[in-house]
C-alpha cells in the first residue's frame, strides 16, 4: 500500500520523544497519522506540528492501561481515516521504583497496552486486508542480570514480554498478511536521557553502564519506518545498541543464551 493511503496509529506520540518524531516521519511521507497519548496538550501539539508541515493527523486521547480506550482508539482511526494500516506501539509509562509494588504502571502501559492495541489493530487490519505492527522494546530486555547499577525492573519485564509477543505473532504474516516486528534500541537522545547523559564524564559512563554515544530520535524513526515497510520481515527483533552505527536483526530461532558456566 502506498504511503498516501497508509493510516498510521502511533501511541505515546504526545511527548517530546520518539513517538512525535515517528508520527511526523510517517506523515511527511504522505501517511495519515493518528496521534495517541494520555497527554492531551502534547497530542494536539504533535497534530499541529504535522499540519504545519503539510501533513494530516488527528488526536485521540488514550490511556493504554484501559482496554476499552485502546479499542476506541482503533475505532477512531477507522472512522476518521478509514482503517488502520500501521500500528506503532511506542507508549511507555514512567519507569517506577525498584520495589515489585512499583512495577505495575510500566507493565500495564508498556506490555498490556501493547497487547490491547495489537489485538484490536489485528481485527482492523483483517478488515482492511493486512498491515504492519511495530513494537518498541529495549536492549534492557536482553540483559541476563546487570554488572552495573541501574535499570527499571517493571520496564524491563514489560519489554521482555513485548519481544516475546512479537516473535509469537510472526505467523500472522502468512495467515492474515499482518507483519509484526520489534525494535529494541539502546539509549536514545530524548531530552531527559540526553540531559542526564551529558552530566556524566566518560569514566562515569563506563562505571554506570551508560553508552559512549546516544541514538538520535531520527535514527529510531527511520528504523521504525523500515520495519513497517519491509515485507521480508515478520516476527523479527531489530536490535540497535547505542554504540553501533547500524541496527542488527536477532536470528530467527536464536536460543538467546549462548555462553554458559558450570554449576
Amino acid at each position: 500500500m502506498s504511503d498516501e493511503r497508509r493510516v498510521v496509529v502511533v501511541t505515546g506520540a504526545g511527548g517530546s520523544g520518539c513517538g512525535r518524531v515517528i508520527a511526523a516521519r510517517f506523515a511527511s511521507a504522505g501517511a495519515l497519522a493518528v496521534v495517541s497519548d494520555i497527554n492531551e496538550a502534547g497530542g494536539h501539539d504533535t497534530v499541529s506540528l504535522i499540519a504545519g508541515r503539510g501533513g494530516r493527523a488527528a488526536f485521540c486521547r488514550t490511556d493504554m492501561r484501559k482496554e476499552s480506550e485502546v479499542c476506541d482508539l482503533i475505532s477512531f482511526a477507522e472512522s476518521t481515516f478509514g482503517g488502520v494500516t500501521v500500528l506503532v506501539n511506542n507508549a511507555s509509562a514512567p519507569h517506577g521504583g525498584e520495589g515489585i509494588e512499583d512495577w505495575m504502571e510500566a507493565i500495564e502501559t508498556d506490555l498490556l497496552g501493547t497487547i490491547y492495541a495489537t489485538r484490536w489493530a489485528i481485527e482492523a487490519m483483517r478488515r482492511g486486508g493486512g498491515g504492519a505492527i511495530v513494537n518498541i522494546a529495549s536492549i534492557s530486555a536482553l540483559w541476563h542480570g546487570r554488572n552495573t547499577p541501574g535499570g527499571f525492573p517493571g520496564y524491563d519485564v514489560a519489554k521482555v514480554g513485548t519481544i516475546r509477543l512479537t516473535t509469537r505473532l510472526g505467523s500472522l504474516a502468512d495467515t492474515d498478511n499482518i507483519r509484526v516486528n520489534c525494535l529494541a534500541p539502546g539509549w536514545i537522545a530524548t531530552d531527559e536521557v540526553r540531559l542526564y547523559w551529558e552530566t556524566l564524564t566518560p569514566p562515569e559512563r563506563i562505571e554506570c553502564g551508560a553508552p559512549s554515544r546516544l541514538l538520535s530520535v531520527d535514527q529510531i524513526s527511520d528504523a521504525v519506518v523500515r520495519l513497517a515497510a519491509d515485507r521480508s520481515l515478520m516476527g523479527r527483533v531489530l536490535v540497535w545498541w547505542s554504540e553501533d552505527e547500524e541496527p542488527r536483526l536477532i536470528k530467527w530461532g536464536d536460543r538467546g543464551y549462548c555462553e554458559f558456566e558450570p554449576l
